[in-house]
Formats: structure tokens, sequence, C-alpha cells
């Protein structure tokens, strides 16, 4: 098989990275990706894939903190307010939103990381073939 039949049969990364930000799997779409806030379902309900054996790991929390860090915290830094004001006033009305904000993206990182994997046909090391 030549490295041109290969690339044609991979599966799309955005198609992966869109279905696990939806929460879906990422092999059909039809499925559930979470049977909890965080614990992936061992296989689709839709289409059996084995949704299991992508190992998500820490990756979902660095890139959350990455994307919290550089796009909220860094900003906030430059209004004047944060610095001037009292810091028992300053933690809570920045730290309950920023919190929020994480617990509310990380299924969506983890969903995107998980299609990611799936798209680069990457998985844990016990399930690849000798």
């Amino acid at each position: 098989m030549d490295a041109m039949s290969e690339t044609r049969t991979a599966p799309p990364l955005l198609t992966g990275l869109k279905r696990g930000l939806l929460h879906r799997c990422p092999n059909c779409g039809d499925g559930r990706l979470y049977m909890r806030y965080l614990k992936v379902d061992p296989e689709c309900e839709a289409c059996g894939h084995e949704l299991a054996r992508y190992p998500a790991d820490d990756g979902p929390a660095y890139f959350t903190i990455l994307l919290i860090g550089h796009l909220f915290v860094a900003p906030l830094l430059f209004f004047p307010w944060i610095w001037e004001a009292p810091p028992m006033l300053v933690a809570p009305l920045t730290l309950i939103p920023l919190a929020v904000l994480t617990l509310l993206l990380l299924p969506r990182v983890k969903g995107g990381v998980i299609g990611a994997l799936w798209a680069i046909r990457l998985r844990k090391a016990e399930d690849t073939p000798s």
C-alpha cells in the first residue's frame, strides 16, 4: 500500500476534534463519549467502538490550564481594578468564575484530545498490535 492511499483512509483530525468537543464518539459521531463528568464510556453505544483505549491522561488538564491562563488570566491582569481593589474582594470575584470556567471547559478539551487521538490512531500500548 502506498502513502497516498493511507492518507485517504486516515480519519480527518477536524472531524475527531469536532465530535470530541461535542462529547460524541469520534468514530461515528452518534454515541456519547462520557458516562459521567470525565469518565469515558468503555465503548460507544451506537457503533461499539472501544473508547477506553485512548490515553487522554493529563493532557486535557494541561491544555485547559494553558487556555484559561492565556485567554483569561493574562488579559485580566491588564485591568487596573485587579491591582487596586482589596485582595479579599478580588479573590472571590476572579477565582470563582475561573474555577467554573475551568470545570466547564475541561470535558470539552478532554473530548477534543480523545478525538485527536482517534484521528491519529494513537491508543494505549497494550492495544497496539505487535
